[in-house]
């Protein structure tokens, strides 16, 4: 009887165990997921950024040459910081409209 109750104690213990690990790799996988699409918008406002750079500096007659690797580096992040307060304020007006506070915007 203390026998069977041994095996049943540790069959008990490694079912929790199992079940442990399959719902730690479940959570790692949904982190790396998030992580993974945070990358994926990054690399699609920089690139944004980057083509808006180039509008800016052909419209002052400018090109990439005449200005150095930390100037061209701020004028970047300066147009990522315009893009990410665009898609703030686009995403407030739409959420005001989906719950109908259009009286707000």
């Amino acid at each position: 009887m203390n026998n069977k109750l041994t095996k049943l104690k540790e069959k008990s213990a490694d079912i929790v165990n199992i079940t442990k690990e399959k719902f730690t790799k479940s959570f790692d996988y949904a982190k790396i997921k998030s992580q993974s699409v945070k990358d994926k918008v990054s690399f699609k406002i920089r690139e944004k950024a980057i083509l808006a750079t180039k509008a800016r500096l052909a419209e002052n007659h400018k090109t990439f040459e005449d200005f150095s690797d930390e100037e061209l580096e701020i004028i970047i992040s300066d147009e990522e910081r315009k893009i990410k307060d665009d898609l703030k304020t686009k995403s407030l007006v739409a959420a005001l409209a989906i719950l109908g506070l259009d009286f707000l915007i």
